[in-house]
């Protein structure tokens, strides 16, 4: 297998160069407009570093709750300006939407984000009251399958978790070892292995695994991955396993706009 080819999606989706732009032009004017009602806090701080920062997006009423979505992009680029419209379907179910930047490899280990999201969220539910819905894309998808590992978000908070979607997750990372990104992860065996969310405990709150069914047969696989290591003894919570008919890596996530969208009912359903 050509590893690099296998997790290249930009070169199999039709028209991908168009897509950062647009996503970087929707989500500005959403932020202009959230900020023009009042609803939207910019840049706060969870961290030491410059991009350690999250927005945070209120509905009209009191939040029922904090979603959080962490953005893709193999930890390599992009941050939480690319993304501010998707909040919008969340935010009409009555939840808060926080959104955050981290540092990217190189600079960072891939570790050292994990640890970076942890922060995240812990500062942002510290701002909302409720409970807690963590949604992640891609490499976003792998941060917060993360924060179900045993130990890593405190208990107060993990408590207040009610749900997890990682949408078309990275979930096992000894993959990549034979990519060329991998000189910018600096990755090795036991470090992709710890990173690795199908090799961490099952969780036992309810996951819901989304992925479109038009992505690359990696995904597709890392996906299935995920459900399948995390399949839990009788009586636990199984994990959900959604493979969205028609949907590419780079639109499986533009239905969170839509508040009736399966994909937005999903995070609270």
């Amino acid at each position: 297998m050509d590893f690099d080819d296998a997790y290249a999606n930009a070169a199999h989706i039709p028209g991908a160069a168009a897509y950062p732009e647009r996503w970087r032009q929707k989500a500005a004017d959403f932020r202009g407009e959230m900020i023009s009602a009042r609803r939207a806090e910019l840049d706060i701080s969870y961290g030491q570093s410059a991009r350690s920062r999250f927005d945070l997006f209120l509905p009209q009423r009191a939040p029922q709750g904090l979603l959080m979505f962490v953005h893709g992009g193999y930890w390599l680029k992009f941050d939480k300006s690319y993304w501010s419209h998707l909040a919008a379907g969340p935010l009409q179910h009555g939840w808060a939407v926080a959104m955050p930047s981290y540092d990217l490899c190189p600079e960072v280990t891939i570790a050292q984000i994990t640890q970076q999201i942890v922060q995240a969220v812990i500062c942002a539910a510290g701002r909302v009251d409720g409970g807690l819905v963590l949604s992640g894309h891609s490499a976003g998808g792998h941060l917060v399958a993360r924060m179900l590992a045993p130990g890593m978000l405190p208990n107060a908070v993990m408590h207040r978790v009610q749900r997890v979607v990682p949408i078309s997750p990275v979930a096992d990372l000894r993959p990549l070892l034979q990519t060329a990104m991998n000189a910018q992860f600096g990755m090795n065996a036991a470090q992709a292995a710890a990173e690795s969310p199908v090799l961490q405990q099952a969780p036992k709150l309810p996951v819901t695994v989304w992925v479109g069914a038009e992505e690359r047969p990696v995904f597709l696989d890392q996906a299935r991955w995920l459900v399948e290591a995390w399949q839990t003894d009788l009586g636990q919570t199984d994990p959900g396993h959604v493979i969205s008919a028609g949907q590419h890596h780079f639109n499986v996530i533009e239905d969170m706009v839509y508040p009736q969208s399966a994909l937005t009912q999903a995070f609270f359903a």
